[in-house]
């Protein structure tokens, strides 16, 4: 948990100083945002040790409005790494009948720069996915039912075995996420960030330009083809 404090308060989403963490991975400071800053540290630690592979970052969040247990991913200008990333959410729609796939979105709105899914999509490399799990506060409705079933603690519990459920999935049983040597994608070259981290292994990409222009605030609803 990223925080304790505001939690302890009773706020669900900002922290002990009324910050919302979830919207400044891209600079957090080691004295308000404490947390943030610990963890961005190891995830970059981690990612430029060579016999690391980071492969998934997943934020988990709840939500206030929407029901059922849903994904946000990223918009990537490799087509294939783009399609790639639609693949766990599936899995794990086949795996928990409370996680909707067609309330999964995929975008990079520029509201959404300052979160983790966005600022480490941008860092990791194309081997590399990031999502946001947003799971309601309330109910869920069951495909192919109309009535809302209220989440508890077992049901949340349940959600969690069913993500490690398809963690094994996609390692394991799954042909089309068997690793294969793919080429560095050629990225369309985009306005670089305001800042530069020292420690990143190499220049991130897939940042927002910082004007709200149209492909920015592109919404996906669904990358890839069934498979």
């Amino acid at each position: 948990m990223l925080n304790p404090d505001g939690v302890y308060l009773g706020n669900y989403r900002c922290s002990l100083m009324g910050f919302d963490l979830n919207r400044h991975w891209l600079d957090p400071s080691p004295w308000v945002h404490p947390t943030l800053h610990g963890v961005k540290q190891l995830i970059i630690q981690m990612y430029n040790d060579p016999k690391t592979s980071l492969e998934f970052y997943i934020d988990i969040h709840a939500h206030s409005t929407m029901m059922n247990g849903f994904m946000y991913g990223n918009i990537f200008e490799d087509e294939e790494r783009f399609q790639r990333q639609a693949i766990f959410p599936k899995l794990l729609c086949q795996n928990a009948e409370d996680f909707s796939y067609s309330s999964t979105s995929f975008n990079r709105d520029a509201v959404k720069a300052g979160t983790g899914r966005r600022f480490l999509g941008g860092l990791l490399d194309h081997t590399s996915y990031c999502y946001t799990l947003e799971v309601s506060f309330y109910s869920y409705i069951i495909s192919g039912t109309t009535a809302a079933v209220p989440y508890t603690e077992e049901a949340y519990m349940k959600l969690g075995r069913n993500v490690a459920r398809t963690f094994l999935d996609y390692y394991r049983l799954n042909p089309m996420v068997e690793k294969v040597a793919i080429p560095m994608p050629r990225l369309r070259k985009e306005k670089s960030p305001p800042y530069k981290h020292p420690l990143l292994r190499g220049p991130a990409s897939n940042y927002p330009n910082g004007k709200g222009d149209k492909k920015s605030s592109v919404n996906h609803k669904d990358p890839s083809t069934p498979f």
